[in-house]
């Protein structure tokens, strides 16, 4: 399995037990969809590889307990300690409206006022505010803040995403 063809899930960030169970902080606001997994892939120095799920339980509010098949030990839980972990996009459940995943729109066009005006070349995550980097027709990039008042619409079957900008945001 390619790391493109995945979505980020979390990190391995603490041993629990001196059994091999490990604390995975989940980057979702809905951790509890994934205590079902069977499997899950782990980055290690050779690429992604499976590892098979024992038992998994939420643990608080916001992070995963879990314990892998061949993880039996604290120190085969310390060698995956700060490893990430990735499913492949298949699982996601698909979105609606204006809702969508980041590594979704990359590649969509952007139109405002029912001109298109560049494509989205990459989501920079950084601070408080996410932004689309936006490749002009004119070879300008231009960066949008991504705020829910100013997508209109994510027209999928289009590869679209339409916006209604504040007035200027686009000479900055």
């Amino acid at each position: 399995m390619k790391k493109e063809d995945c979505f980020y899930v979390g990190t391995l960030v603490a041993k629990f037990s001196f059994k091999g169970e490990m604390l995975v902080k989940i980057d979702s606001d809905t951790p509890q969809q994934y205590t079902a997994l069977e499997s899950i892939f782990v980055e290690l120095s050779t690429g992604l590889v499976p590892f098979f799920i024992k038992k998994c339980q939420l643990h608080k509010s916001e992070l995963l307990r879990i314990k892998f098949d061949t993880v039996d030990s604290e120190a085969a839980a310390e060698a995956l300690l700060k490893k990430d972990l990735y499913l492949p996009l298949s699982l996601l459940p698909p979105l609606k409206g204006t809702q969508f995943y980041y590594h979704e729109v990359v590649g969509y066009s952007v139109e405002e006022e029912g001109k298109i005006f560049g494509h989205i070349e990459q989501i920079i995550e950084s601070g408080a505010q996410s932004l689309f980097q936006v490749k002009t027709f004119e070879g300008k990039e231009v960066l949008i803040p991504i705020h829910n008042d100013f997508i209109v619409a994510i027209q999928r079957d289009l590869k679209k995403v339409v916006m209604e900008l504040p007035e200027g945001l686009l000479d900055l």
